[in-house]
């Protein structure tokens, strides 16, 4: 599978992986769950794989890409009926 199918596979996913880092770390801050759910889907892209063979060219970037598109499904969830009730 190509690099391009593997990172639209892995946005498909990444709901579900925020939702499980809340489960498992919801007592943990926010940078701490960001960071684990960054490490898990770079984990499921195999980022330095990716790096290594030059289908990523600025591992920075991409890292920085991807947090964007976590935070973004966190805002999401957040402002819908997920988000827990106060």
């Amino acid at each position: 599978m190509g690099f391009l199918p593997k990172l639209l596979k892995a946005f498909a996913f990444i709901p579900a992986v925020v939702h499980g880092i809340e489960a498992l770390f919801g007592n943990k801050s926010g940078a701490d769950k960001k960071q684990a759910a960054l490490s898990f889907v770079g984990s499921a892209l195999s980022i330095t794989e990716a790096i290594a063979s030059k289908d990523i060219v600025d591992a920075d970037k991409f890292q920085g890409g991807l947090s964007k598109v976590i935070d973004g499904v966190v805002d999401c969830l957040n402002a819908s009926s997920w988000a827990k009730q106060n």
